[in-house]
């Protein structure tokens, strides 16, 4: 029975949390840079109404990760997957920090960038592509180096 449930309810279970969280960005006006950018404007013309959109997304979030962390198996009988490392890394840091200038420079970040190009944004267009290729340079990178653990050297 999971692995009914596996191939045939999880891809829809998939597509209807994707729309929603689709509808929510836009609702919420996450997808629209000048809201964004007005939300991070501390010195400017404050927009804070995206701090409640924040911090209902945080509690969600949150009950979410309380209940799963009480379960062996999802609600579709899949094993549950949460994450196990509760390292802060350079490599964290680092990522955490191009995250946030690509936000605060663009207005977008992944989420609401793929919302935004689905509801015609033109600037979406290119922070799509631009992460797009910034993803391909790191999983080339990540092969790299993987290669060069596995060949030992002279």
């Amino acid at each position: 029975m999971a692995a009914l449930k596996a191939t045939l309810i999880a891809p829809f279970t998939a597509l209807l949390a994707g729309l929603l969280f689709g509808v929510g960005l836009m609702v919420s006006g996450m997808a629209n840079p000048a809201k964004v950018l007005g939300f991070l404007d501390l010195a400017g013309q404050w927009d804070p109404s995206l701090a409640f959109v924040m911090v209902g997304a945080v509690a969600v979030g949150s009950l979410a990760f309380f209940v799963a962390r009480r379960r062996d198996r999802s609600f579709l009988e899949l094993p549950m997957q949460l994450p196990i490392s509760t390292a802060i890394t350079p490599r964290l840091v680092l990522g955490s920090a191009a995250f946030g200038i690509g936000w605060g420079l663009a207005g977008f970040c992944p989420g609401p960038a793929l919302v935004a190009l689905g509801a015609g944004y033109p600037k979406a267009v290119g922070f799509v592509a631009a992460m797009v290729a910034g993803m391909a340079v790191f999983r080339l990178d990540e092969r790299k180096k993987a290669t060069a653990r596995e060949v030992p050297g002279p």
